[in-house]
């Protein structure tokens, strides 16, 4: 992955010199396009863990609202980010409306870990942890702009879907009698994306943009696996314990994008 975002910067550096003076000229923002970004992601990810009180199982009624507290965690993360883009734009006067796609590869994961003591059975304590990542993202999103001034710069507003991949991991653990519970889930999650931009036109054909991003993929559930205790591990089903991953992202970016009639 870092391979693929040095790849995109250079590319971004170098076609700023190329085709600075084509054959023909270009009217701004009225036709079809491809570039390449690079810039940073934010992933914000709210995690919850939680499990059930069973007369045949392992936990006190005490420790079940204790959990619940401990696995309530929001975590957040911070990425390089880089990919390609392309789309069409109409242009009527100062108005322009657009349809763009765009991918972007990054590597993210957000890390949470809560430790407390049982109500019941102090000082034994547990620990909560979770990781969230995500290394891709698809977005398709209309846009609509205004053009300002005699130099042709565009600002404007984008709105649309998106998808990603997000993975998250859970662990619990205690000091009771080294209980333990994991959980692993890899899901294409779908949401929505909304930002907005700048762009200016150079040379001919070409631009420069600088871009934000918010885009959110909703919460998913899902069970763990089984609880095990002591030594040699023993394993108590009924407290089934259930994860929940929200996710959310923040991406800032600048772009160079050439335009083809």
């Amino acid at each position: 992955m870092k391979a693929i975002l040095k790849m995109i910067a250079l590319a971004l550096f170098a076609a700023s010199g190329l085709f600075a003076s084509a054959a023909s000229a270009k009217t701004a923002w009225d036709g079809g396009y491809l570039g390449l970004n690079i810039g940073g992601t934010f992933p914000k990810a709210h995690t919850t863990t939680s499990t059930i009180f069973s007369p045949t199982g392992y936990f006190a009624s005490s420790s079940v609202p204790a959990i619940a507290a401990a696995g309530n965690q929001h975590s957040s993360a911070s990425s390089l980010s880089g990919g390609f883009e392309g789309g069409w734009n109409w242009r009527e006067d100062n108005w322009v409306i657009g349809l763009e796609g765009d991918a972007t590869v990054m590597g993210t994961t957000a890390t949470s870990s809560g430790t407390r003591t049982y109500p019941c059975c102090a000082p034994t304590n547990f620990t909560v942890s979770s990781a969230v990542s995500q290394n891709w993202m698809f977005s398709v999103r209309p846009k609509i702009g205004w053009v300002m001034g005699g130099d042709d710069e565009l600002v404007y507003v984008t709105g649309g879907w998106a998808v990603t991949e997000a993975k998250a991991n859970f662990l619990f653990t205690d000091t009771f009698a080294t209980a333990h519970e994991a959980a692993s889930r890899t899901t294409t999650r779908g949401g929505f994306t909304i930002g907005a931009g700048a762009a200016y036109p150079f040379g001919d054909g070409w631009s420069v943009k600088a871009e934000y991003l918010y885009s959110e993929f909703g919460t998913s559930t899902f069970t763990g696996g089984t609880l095990t205790a002591f030594t040699p591990p023993i394993a108590f089903p009924t407290n089934v314990f259930t994860h929940t991953v929200s996710l959310r992202d923040n991406m800032v970016r600048i772009g160079i994008d050439y335009q083809f009639d």
